[in-house]
């Protein structure tokens, strides 16, 4: 129901691309430069400037882009209210979620949200914790789930779901005849790890801190970006890796990796929705009580039931 205008003139400014912006509305170029050529013919002003391949915006984008991220939320929420009425749940939700969550945790969550909801459209984005928080503060999604331990103080954090990161070997490494290993031992076992910004090493420094330790005193071998990465890493090498129980669930089950606790630690934390202080759209507020109540259903054991 929106003016296709602003959306098409929204895309632009946020991707300063108009070819990335055709892409993500699924029209073709020419028709984005028109619907931005109407909007600076209607208000008699220039709303982007052109540098070669580059663009950036003018004063009058930036005013536009101002009113266009409120104008557009109200939509989503016009959308939304006016469905309520006839008992209908529609309109858009988009999402951000770390990689641990949109990979290992969200997958069945979404299967019976859209099998229940299929008047709503949904979208995620996948990025580390950090990118989605900025996702979140430049408006380009409604909630975000993450799993870093560091909150940044516009933004507000509810724990929906614990999770535990486990130190796992390869069943074939030398590290899986142990149960569990001497902290000073732990410290020289080669280790691979997510890269920086990464939620999952986030919680490793913070609880390494806790004992005094920093993670330059430990023995890492390599970051990675994805803990799939990971994974196929410990397959070939004789390092251990540290990754959310989640992630690891079916290589445990299929005696391929094995968890060697280390004495004194335990990485525990809680997977959160963040959303803006105060702006809250209605059908996001609806995914996170659809997320909570499937979680309780569940249960550590059951198989789960759809939440209503």
């Amino acid at each position: 129901m929106s003016d296709f205008r602003l959306k098409a003139f929204y895309s632009v400014a946020r991707n300063l691309s108009f070819t990335k912006a055709s892409q993500e509305l699924f029209v073709s170029q020419p028709a984005v430069t028109r619907h931005i050529r109407e909007l600076e013919s209607l208000y008699q002003v220039r709303l982007f400037d052109r540098k070669g391949n580059s663009i950036s915006l003018t004063e009058a984008g930036r005013v536009m882009m101002e009113h266009c991220e409120r104008i557009l939320a109200e939509y989503r929420r016009l959308e939304y209210d006016m469905h309520q009425l006839n008992h209908e749940y529609a309109g858009e939700l988009r999402l951000g979620a770390s990689t641990t969550i949109s990979r290992y945790v969200l997958p069945p969550v979404l299967a019976r949200f859209t099998e229940r909801y299929p008047e709503i459209r949904v979208s995620l984005i996948d990025m580390n914790s950090r990118h989605i928080e900025k996702a979140l503060q430049e408006n380009r999604i409604d909630v975000g789930m993450v799993e870093g331990v560091f909150r940044l103080p516009n933004l507000h954090y509810e724990p929906f779901l614990c999770d535990e990161l486990v130190p796992v070997v390869s069943v074939s490494d030398r590290w899986a005849a142990c149960e569990e290993l001497p902290l000073d031992e732990f410290i020289r076992v080669p280790l691979v790890l997510r890269e920086r910004g990464s939620g999952t090493l986030d919680t490793i420094e913070m609880v390494l801190s806790e004992k005094g330790l920093k993670l330059s005193s430990l023995n890492v071998r390599m970051y990675l970006g994805s803990t799939e990465s990971i994974k196929s890493f410990l397959r070939y090498s004789g390092c251990m890796g540290i990754v959310s129980v989640f992630a690891v669930d079916r290589e445990l089950r299929a005696g391929e990796f094995k968890v060697v606790e280390v004495d004194g630690l335990q990485f525990r934390r809680h997977f959160c929705f963040v959303t803006a202080q105060g702006q809250e759209a209605d059908v996001a507020l609806h995914f996170m009580r659809f997320v909570n109540r499937f979680f309780e259903r569940k249960g550590p054991a059951s198989g789960g039931g759809v939440p209503e």
